[in-house]
């Protein structure tokens, strides 16, 4: 790892992804407030200086002001280098929004950058139903095995005779 000159470092053409301007202004404040994260998470470049890994923090170093930044020189070949892009870039972990939402500050994960649900907001009905509402009600229910669905089956036939007369249920695919 080396520092460089961020006027030296080039941005990708080919680069496929994007960043809205509040994420980009919330990167900016995050490099200002916790520079030290750059030497952990170095900008990833070629021999040319063109950027593999880093796109949208070059462009908010530039915007930060800040003069010279820690940078991984890369020497692959061209396909290793677009495999290096796009995997950079792919989010292979979920979050675990139980336990954000039970032992992380929201308010900090909102300002250091990540999109959070509203996890006390409900969707109402028409959200729920949308351009659908004209259409009958339905539900999917998808069972383990055949053997639950058989089960099932008589279970939700009585159901449906005692309570909801005119209702009706098919299946098709191992699905009611």
């Amino acid at each position: 790892m080396e520092k460089i000159k961020v006027s030296k470092l080039l941005a990708n053409p080919n680069n496929p992804r994007v960043i809205k301007d509040d994420k980009f202004q919330k990167l900016v404040n995050s490099i200002k407030e916790f520079p030290e994260m750059l030497e952990a998470r170095p900008v990833v470049v070629n021999p040319d200086m063109v950027v593999l890994g880093g796109n949208m923090r070059l462009k908010a170093l530039k915007e930060a002001g800040v003069k010279e930044a820690p940078v991984y020189i890369a020497s692959w070949d061209e396909i290793k280098q677009k495999q290096f892009i796009i995997k950079d870039n792919v989010g292979f972990g979920e979050w675990d929004w139980d336990m954000i939402a039970n032992e992380w500050d929201a308010e900090e994960l909102g300002d250091w950058g990540l999109d959070l649900p509203d996890f006390d907001l409900e969707p109402d009905y028409e959200d729920l139903i949308g351009e659908e509402k004209n259409k009958p009600a339905t539900m999917k229910i998808t069972f383990e095995s055949p053997e639950q669905l058989q089960k099932a089956e008589i279970d939700i036939q009585e159901l449906i005779e005692r309570k909801y007369q005119g209702a009706y249920f098919s299946v098709s695919a191992g699905e009611l």
